[in-house]
């Protein structure tokens, strides 16, 4: 089994920073890609950024270029710099984690960590 720990969301105006942290512990051998999921009221969960163990990042369109996903593979933590906050931005942030046991996919999830942008 592998635990995801979110921290570092809160309230922040438009236009402010946050960043999020997520560490990963117990069975991280065979981790893949991690990145972070958002749950916003009235829309589908949406996959905000990835990042693989090579450090390859992706991005939701809407977030390109005021995020940023980092990873340290040797504590196991990614990060997300957030910048630019919209209050479109506002949801709980989900770590995931992708690992590969044996050929078969596993996901885990972290609890969330909530992020209000405000006007």
């Amino acid at each position: 089994q592998v635990q995801l720990v979110e921290s570092g969301g809160g309230s922040v105006q438009a236009g402010g920073s946050l960043r999020l942290s997520c560490q990963a512990s117990g069975s991280v051998r065979g981790i893949k890609s991690m990145g972070w999921y958002r749950h916003t009221t009235g829309k589908e969960r949406e996959l905000v950024a990835t990042i693989t163990g090579d450090g390859d990042a992706d991005y939701l369109d809407s977030v390109r270029g005021r995020f940023a996903i980092s990873r340290d593979n040797a504590k196991n933590v990614i990060s997300l710099q957030m910048n630019g906050l919209q209050l479109e931005d506002t949801g709980v942030y989900v770590c995931h984690a992708e690992r590969d046991w044996y050929g078969s996919r596993l996901d885990y999830w972290g609890r969330g960590t909530q992020v209000t942008v405000s006007s």
